[in-house]
């Protein structure tokens, strides 16, 4: 579809060369400008050929950029077309059918000018949740930190390799997986990027999948403040959620509670307190910003997290209601030295058994980063994944 795209954007430059030629003939022959909708003086028509020679150019760079995958692209496509449009109208009986492409272009365009404005306004957010507190470099786990946890939970961070390391205040990770809405549904595969800050209780999420292969969809999923919101969008442009109540805080606040897996010193936190239920398992209880949510927390004998149960809110409005939610996780990895969960699913049990609705896969997991994931040019998903740290450890 890209490269279709710009060959199309290349084409109608292409096209406007043809105007350029029969302008510059006229201009240079001295013949009347009488062939436009408002009559044209000899100077009028020298300009109005370079016109068309400037959408020429303003077209074919648009679809170079294209291929390229250029973020700039669609700026100067807007310009290319508005251009043409323009000149179009002005040499309306000749020009009029040019008019059809304008239109066919203009929607890509718009999709893409409204990608880069969500893409921008989520990066602000994720800017904002990284800034690091004032003491810039965290302080270590210590071993009596861990005396008051519960035995699991106690073995869970003595195993996850963070006693002795600087506690994370600032995190960024990669996943990669499939989501669906319904069990009934086909399964997208979906890139998605977390952002978290763990000394004021906050994540970003951002997700890009396609609706039946083809729609482009993109979603931000956020918790700050104790108030979560859920946005997603239809080739940027139309919502499909954008649901933000007290029922999407309270699933937003199980969210982080549950993830903090992937930075296990924020079961430290004094917003954490935990009660031991047996040798595997310990209840974790959350509370910031006036809200309390809680969930259990399932361990193998190794000390890895295995799964995790809560009551969660299934949608947001009067109609969600309290339904039972779990994650299980089914490999683990090394990341930075920190071992982690790196490949589970998401569960709701409903009334017609379990729906499994997002399997996920952990790609990259940094602690105190020095800012987001570098973006590539045009490219879906930010670049620069560090290194995975001593050698990865699996089991299943």
């Amino acid at each position: 579809m890209r490269l279709g795209l710009a060959l199309l954007i290349a084409l109608h430059g292409a096209i406007h060369l043809i105007g350029y030629r029969e302008w510059s003939k006229l201009a240079a022959a001295g013949l009347p400008g009488d062939r436009t909708l408002v009559p044209l003086s000899p100077t009028g028509s020298r300009v109005f050929a370079l016109l068309w020679l400037a959408a020429v150019v303003a077209l074919l760079a648009a679809a170079a950029l294209q291929v390229l995958r250029r973020d700039a692209w669609w700026a100067l496509a807007l310009s290319g077309v508005i251009l043409s449009q323009g000149l179009i109208v002005l040499a309306w009986p000749q020009a009029k059918f040019g008019t059809l492409v304008n239109v066919l272009l203009l929607l890509p365009i718009v999709a893409a000018a409204a990608h880069a404005r969500f893409r921008d306004e989520v990066d602000s957010e994720v800017r904002a949740l990284l800034v690091r507190p004032s003491e810039p470099h965290a302080s270590s786990v210590d071993p009596s930190e861990l005396a008051r946890l519960p035995a699991p939970v106690r073995t869970w961070l003595e195993a996850s390799g963070v006693v002795g390391r600087e506690r994370a205040q600032t995190v960024r990770l990669k996943q990669r997986g499939e989501l669906r809405t319904r069990p009934d549904a086909a399964w997208m595969s979906v890139e998605a990027e977390q952002y978290f800050s763990v000394d004021e209780p906050a994540f970003v999420w951002k997700v890009t999948t396609k609706m039946m292969g083809v729609l482009p969809i993109e979603g931000r999923d956020k918790y700050a403040s104790g108030k979560g919101q859920m946005l997603i969008k239809a080739a940027s442009l139309v919502n499909l959620v954008d649901a933000a109540d007290e029922k999407i805080d309270q699933g937003a606040m199980l969210r982080f509670l549950g993830e903090i897996v992937w930075f296990p010193s924020a079961a430290l936190s004094p917003y954490i307190a935990w009660e031991s239920i047996d040798a595997t398992s310990a209840k974790a209880t959350m509370r910031h910003a006036g809200k309390v949510a809680s969930a259990v927390f399932t361990f193998d004998p190794r000390g890895r997290m295995v799964g995790l149960q809560a009551e969660r809110y299934l949608g947001g409005g009067a109609d969600a209601k309290l339904t039972p939610w779990s994650v299980s996780c089914s490999d683990w990895r090394t990341f930075r030295g920190i071992g982690v969960p790196s490949r589970g699913e998401v569960l709701w049990k409903v009334e017609s058994g379990s729906f499994s609705y997002y399997r996920w896969e952990i790609l990259d997991v940094e602690h105190n980063p020095a800012g987001p994931y570098r973006r590539e040019s045009g490219a879906r998903t930010l670049s620069e994944p560090g290194p995975s740290g001593p050698a990865s450890k699996k089991a299943r």
